[in-house]
């Protein structure tokens, strides 16, 4: 996250730009002196890693969208030290991005001019370790009186982990949900009974039976579920495309439309669904690309944007 671009962007810039390349309009001529806005974003970042962008001016921002990989979200506005600031947390998804460079769109009216910037943003690979689990053969290769609960349960999901609502509550660093180890990595090549399965999307933590759960950030509860892999299951939004997810637990202790706070308890760990023991599952959704979150645990979005 260390390689950051950050675009200023004046109407002098773009008159520089066009006398160049002889494309110069005279209207804009009398523009020199309109308003100045900065983009921070980073110009490299691994498969799999959620990063965040952030627009800053010290004049009035106003409808801000951020466009990445075929989702656009519009970013809440905050206001410090005499400076208006947009933030957004992005990210891939080790299942389904493709490496290679991707464009990164921001629009935004900067005290009333409407400003665009565009930045090539580069996709890394990454190596994750390969995992071997044994599990019942029915949590494996799911029989066939199930798959209509499967495909129900999918689009129940999907629905939940592409939220993207308009106020953001989230704030980094992110609360740990458990204090237990991490006991399982995001990114890890499953296989489950010798069989490929998809890449493991989350974060797998120690909890013994019972142990509260705490909220990640700030949010509304948007879906509280028992399902076939995930057991019981709770997914709270956060604002602006940010969705964190609990699953296999024991108990749930909030219903849907509930609004948490950061550290509350939510629920009960445990061993629901497709489980080898107690523990706590823990993934977050970035406009419905679910992202590594240890690095969310452990930055601050100043430490993201060094």
């Amino acid at each position: 996250m260390k390689h950051l671009l950050r675009i200023k962007f004046t109407t002098m810039t773009l008159l520089a730009l066009l006398w160049l390349t002889g494309m110069a309009n005279p209207a804009l001529a009398g523009m020199e002196d309109s308003p100045t806005a900065f983009l921070a974003a980073p110009v490299q970042v691994g498969l799999g890693q959620p990063f965040l962008v952030r627009l800053t001016s010290e004049h009035p921002l106003d409808k801000v969208r951020v466009r990445w990989m075929g989702k656009k979200i519009d970013t809440s506005i905050s206001s410090w030290n005499k400076h208006y600031i947009s933030l957004a947390m992005l990210g891939t998804d080790v299942l389904t991005a493709k490496t290679g460079p991707h464009e990164l769109l921001v629009s935004a009216g900067v005290g009333g001019h409407a400003r665009r910037f565009k930045q090539m943003i580069q996709v890394n690979h990454r190596t994750y370790p390969r995992q071997d689990l044994n599990l019942p053969e029915n949590m494996v290769s799911p029989p066939k009186e199930v798959q209509n609960r499967l495909r129900a349960e999918r689009k129940l999901t999907t629905k939940a982990k592409n939220t993207i609502s308009s106020q953001r509550t989230w704030q980094l660093p992110f609360y740990r949900p458990v204090p237990g180890k991490i006991t399982s990595l995001y990114g890890l090549r499953r296989y489950l009974n010798k069989k490929p399965k998809n890449p493991h999307r989350g974060l797998d933590f120690r909890s013994p039976l019972g142990s509260p759960v705490k909220a990640a950030a700030q949010g509304q509860v948007i879906l509280v579920g028992n399902h076939y892999y995930a057991g019981n299951s709770i997914y709270i939004d956060h604002g602006n495309g940010v969705v964190s997810l609990y699953f296999h637990l024991q108990k749930p202790l909030v219903e849907t439309g509930d609004r948490v706070t950061r550290g509350q308890t939510i629920g009960m760990s445990g061993t629901s669904g497709r489980s080898t023991g107690p523990h706590l599952h823990f993934s977050v959704s970035v406009s419905g690309a679910l992202v590594d979150p240890e690095p969310l645990f452990e930055k601050t979005a100043d430490h993201f944007l060094e």
